[in-house]
């Protein structure tokens, strides 16, 4: 009886001094400084002077210079058109994979699959090789087919178009995968019904279809327009040579001898709050107006027939993954296997020499591919801890202000890459904690930028289990922390493979961000791609990029092969 009543009684104990909150509450406060550190710098560069003192300086220069209007225009042109664009083609090829019996729909969502791991400055400088005026591929044999004049091209990637092309082709994607997922979740019954009544299929899709689908659409086009207005790889890589600048690039340019910044601080602001109103008007617009599927177990999805246009349909979607993913791909194969790029390939023309000098010859391709290596583990365990945790006290609402972490860790979704990263540059520049030249500063700016995707996914799968399972834990003695880590956590496998897989190949892709935060010791291989690009050697690059892309898609057939990682996919 004595014993019993120890036993109890180290129960209670242990039950009210959890040794889970401290580490729960250090995690908090790692949240708060990660996110309000490079923005609290940032608001103060933007609204003082060089001498700190309280100042709209900044923002009278910006609207003053003219060469700061066509950035702006320019980009509002490219993401308007992309977002326009990869709706206009992901949304009628997310139908035809999700809706129809289309051959080889499995095989088209992996190219789709491929395409977004692909890094958007990788596949510019692919189309560089494509589409180049004078050395691209295309135009050699337009004028080999044509007997053209030698300096004729047909198409040229250094425009406008050519930028807006190439950002929707690693743009679309996005809008793919919203559009098909919604598409599968809508319950067979509901068309079915239609059909019964006698409305036509696109009376049906009018009425139904669409509706249901159009949060979705209207999330895609929303997603790919932040995505083209924030991204600095392409424009830098095709835009800057051409003569013209977006935002992003503008912004790379304040930091340049010498820099400047509190400009770079109060232009990086407009990006920053044309983010956050664009996310909230879609908040309003969803909640104005939705449509919600209720009922319990519903039916498959129907399948449309598309009787003799399955071939065509087909067709129609392995020619648009011609341009993110075959004739990438095939230009950087090609160039890798010769020596200069407008050498055709034959089998006397074929050489190592690129590999060698990459992988031999090259010092700071081992540098960077260590410290690349290295920042995705870390950015990819330290993020999903910070994520499953975060999620976990969202989901539960164990602690007061638990629904601020979760609002902290989606807060990021809001801050584009280059924002954050002259945000970080300005915070950790100068004591009392300076960072920069230092790989944690990259970590810190990964961790930012890829929390909030991994903090989704997993806050969404903790619905899907019952918390009764966690509070018999806890009256067998367990701390929060221990039933986290060995029941919630392994019963969470999938979600949490899944949201190491999406850092990793974020943080493989990230170049906003780390092309204003890297040093000569801290250069990670989407820098140095970005560096040889400027020295033009399109072979070396070719090499690198087809190494990230290994790596990443063995990581992720790794992570997939792990036991349990697919056990709960339907």
């Amino acid at each position: 009886m004595i014993a019993v009543d120890a036993a109890a009684a180290s129960m209670r104990l242990r039950r009210r001094v959890d040794p889970s909150w401290p580490i729960f509450i250090g995690l908090a406060v790692f949240l708060c400084l990660l996110i309000g550190m490079p923005l609290g710098w940032l608001l103060f560069y933007a609204f003082t002077d060089r001498t700190g003192a309280p100042s709209l300086a900044n923002f009278a220069q910006l609207l003053t210079d003219p060469t700061m209007v066509d950035p702006f225009v320019t980009t509002m042109t490219i993401a308007t058109a992309v977002g326009v664009g990869c709706c206009l083609v992901a949304a009628p090829m997310g139908w035809l994979v999700a809706r129809t019996d289309m051959p080889a729909r499995r095989f088209v969502r992996t190219l789709v699959t491929a395409s977004f791991v692909t890094p958007p400055f990788l596949g510019a400088i692919a189309w560089e090789i494509l589409a180049a005026p004078n050395s691209g591929m295309i135009n050699q044999w337009y004028r080999w087919l044509t007997a053209a004049d030698p300096y004729e091209h047909l198409v040229d990637i250094y425009t406008l178009p050519g930028v807006i092309f190439v950002i929707g082709c690693y743009t679309f994607p996005y809008v793919f995968v919203l559009v098909a997922n919604a598409l599968d979740r809508i319950p067979g019954d509901l068309e079915d019904a239609s059909a019964i009544l006698g409305a036509r299929n696109a009376h049906t899709a009018r009425r139904i279809t669409i509706p249901l689908v159009m949060p979705a659409i209207l999330a895609g086009s929303l997603v790919a327009f932040l995505q083209s207005m924030t991204l600095f790889g392409t424009p830098a890589i095709l835009a800057m040579p051409a003569g013209f600048h977006t935002l992003t690039t503008k912004l790379w340019t304040f930091f340049q001898y010498p820099p400047k910044p509190g400009l770079a601080a109060a232009a990086a602001l407009p990006l920053l709050l044309i983010t956050v109103t664009l996310l909230r008007a879609q908040s309003w617009i969803l909640g104005r107006r939705g449509y919600t599927v209720v009922g319990a177990k519903n039916s498959d999805p129907r399948r449309i027939r598309l009787g003799p246009l399955k071939v065509p349909a087909l067709a129609l979607c392995l020619l648009v993954l011609c341009c993110p993913v075959f004739l990438p791909y095939a230009a950087l194969v090609k160039a890798a296997l010769v020596r200069t790029v407008s050498d055709a390939l034959t089998l006397e023309t074929v050489t190592l020499h690129n590999f060698r000098f990459v992988f031999l010859d090259f010092s700071a391709t081992r540098l960077a591919m260590r410290n690349t290596f290295l920042l995705c583990v870390l950015a990819a365990t330290i993020g999903t801890v910070l994520a499953l945790v975060v999620g976990y006290l969202a989901a539960r609402r164990t602690m007061r202000g638990s629904r601020f972490l979760g609002f902290l860790a989606t807060a990021p979704i809001a801050i584009p890459g280059i924002v954050l990263g002259v945000g970080l540059f300005l915070a950790y520049t100068q004591p009392p904690l300076v960072l920069y030249g230092t790989l944690w500063i990259l970590l810190m700016a990964y961790l930012t930028i890829e929390l909030p995707g991994a903090y989704q996914q997993l806050q969404a799968a903790f619905h899907s289990i019952h918390p009764e399972l966690e509070e018999a834990s806890r009256i067998l003695g367990a701390t929060r922390l221990q039933a986290l880590a060995h029941i919630t956590a392994p019963l969470l496998r999938s979600g949490v493979v899944a949201s190491w897989c999406f850092i990793f190949i974020g943080t493989m892709r990230e170049l906003s961000a780390a092309i204003l935060l890297f040093t000569a010791n801290t250069k990670v291989l989407s820098v140095v791609i970005y560096d040889l690009n400027e020295s033009g050697d399109l072979g070396a690059i070719s090499v690198i990029g087809l190494t990230m892309l290994l790596i990443t898609f063995g990581v992720v057939a790794l992570a997939n092969r792990m036991p349990g990682a697919t056990a709960s996919r339907g």
